[in-house]
């Protein structure tokens, strides 16, 4: 009977210490929440504003870091295969990626206020596709990166855009405006029958 507690003891201070070990390694991280405007407009040449926010519940720091990618909708353009980093972010400073967007990309944000955004200046046709928002908050670095569609047109076609939707927005408020007056007529009709039935009884 003596000659079991030795290995009794010994199982137990195994076990003791792998159960710490799973949860010092295992530490849970929350999901960081990045979020971006899903579709940009621009005219070709001007500046365009690519917005980037995120939620985290990890203080910034500077280990907290933000990558910006870019993949190409151009079938005949490097960038179309994959996505390649435009932008980089860390401690406090911003470091340049492909060549091309070198000196056309700047950060604009303020990543205390959770702000990671970036302006693209000027913009060419070329740049047309997809950026990719992604931010690192350690320990809170699980989600999923936020994506914007931008669309580089000619002024024409930007000016165009903006007078079909003003057309649209002014058609859809004056259909309002008479659809609460012919309800207004039918409701002030129902009761001035109703008052002249009444009067005649």
């Amino acid at each position: 009977m003596e000659s079991k507690w030795p290995n009794t003891i010994r199982k137990r201070i195994l076990f003791t210490g792998f159960t710490l070990c799973v949860v010092l390694v295992t530490r849970p991280t929350s999901a960081i929440e990045i979020h971006a405007d899903p579709e940009v407009i621009v005219q070709n040449g001007t500046t365009g504003i690519l917005r980037c926010t995120f939620r985290s519940s990890e203080v910034v720091s500077s280990a907290t870091t933000v990558t910006w990618n870019f993949q190409s909708s151009h079938p005949d353009s490097q960038y179309y295969k994959s996505p390649y980093v435009i932008f980089y972010f860390t401690s406090g400073r911003g470091f340049p990626g492909s060549e091309e967007f070198k000196d056309r990309v700047q950060f604009i944000g303020d990543i205390n206020k959770r702000d990671v955004s970036i302006q693209l200046s000027p913009t060419y046709f070329s740049d047309n596709g997809t950026f990719f928002c992604d931010v690192k908050n350690p320990p809170d670095v699980m989600g999923t990166q936020a994506r914007t569609e931008l669309r580089v047109v000619l002024k024409e076609s930007y000016s165009q855009n903006n007078t079909t939707l003003i057309v649209a927005g002014v058609c859809g408020a004056l259909l309002v405006l008479v659809l609460i007056a012919v309800a207004a007529c039918i409701v002030m009709r129902v009761l001035h029958n109703r008052h002249d039935y009444e009067g005649a009884r």
